[in-house]
């Protein structure tokens, strides 16, 4: 196994590991960018989250129900459609989402304590470029 490999295994392990102690709900990216958007706003429709956030109404629905047995978010109905329901974070959302802010924090702190100032733009840079590679890769296989 080559240098580079391992060093890719080992760091993915870490960050994975990094992963599972910043969010200890285990919620995916899309209800941390639902409670991100409710986070910044009182109360709104599932329409507008399923616009302002470019997903379907069926994948945010299903996203929603998950959240609300976590007890993350609260919906009451609209008092002009009680179809629609308006829907904020509770108390239990805003602390997740500070909880994996400060674990982000920490997660910056590690980097900028282990690597020299020169090692952070290149990492910075390097770590970019692979994503994007990465990035790329995963969208062309699904095209």
């Amino acid at each position: 196994m080559t240098d580079l490999k391992i060093a890719l295994m080992d760091l993915q392990c870490e960050m994975v590991a990094e992963r599972s102690l910043a969010n200890p709900d285990d919620i995916t990216w899309l209800q941390y960018d639902i409670l991100n958007r409710l986070d910044k706003s009182e109360k709104v429709l599932p329409s507008y989250l399923s616009v302002s956030l470019g997903v379907s109404r069926t994948k945010l629905s299903k996203s929603l129900k998950n959240l609300k047995a976590l007890g993350l978010i609260e919906q009451s109905p609209s008092l002009t459609d009680g179809r629609e329901l308006y829907t904020s974070i509770t108390a239990h959302g805003v602390k997740l989402l500070a909880s994996i802010s400060d674990r982000h924090h920490l997660l910056h702190q590690t980097a900028f304590h282990a690597l020299t100032v020169q090692e952070q733009k290149d990492f910075a840079t390097l770590a970019n470029k692979f994503s994007t590679a990465l990035r790329k890769e995963r969208i062309g296989r699904h095209e």
